[in-house]
This record gives structure tokens, sequence and C-alpha cells, in this order.
């Protein structure tokens, strides 16, 4: 019987241990992430992703009616 206890503390332990170096590696990989570059819309002002902008004539603008809008 106490053979039987200390095998399943020492599973415990072992799954207790992995799961923290889980957790780290995950922390670590997130801190590594590029952060994107935010631009402002030209119409509004609004910060948004790059990405998520629209851009036309070098300038930027948060969705279709502020880039007609600022024609």
């Amino acid at each position: 019987m106490n053979k039987l206890l200390l095998l399943i503390l020492v599973i415990l332990a072992v799954w207790w241990l992995a799961k923290g170096f889980r957790r780290k590696d995950a922390a670590r990989n997130a801190s590594e992430a590029v952060a994107e570059q935010m631009v402002a819309c030209s119409h509004c002002g609004v910060n948004l992703p790059r990405s998520e902008a629209i851009g036309e004539g070098g300038r930027y603008f948060c969705c279709a009616e502020h880039r007609r809008l600022a024609r």
C-alpha cells in the first residue's frame, strides 16, 4: 500500500513539474511576440493596427467610409 501511495505521489510530482515547464515556455513565447505597428486614421484619429487599416496615398483610414470622406 505504501509503495502504491509513493508511486502516485511521484507521478503527481512529475506531472506538476512538466506543467510548470510548459507554462514557462508559453510565457516566454508570448513575450517574444513582435508588436505590430499602429497607425492613426487620417479622418478621425483612431489608432489601429497597420494590417487592419486601409491605406491610400500614404495615409491610413479605419474604414472605407472615412477614406471616401477624405477625398
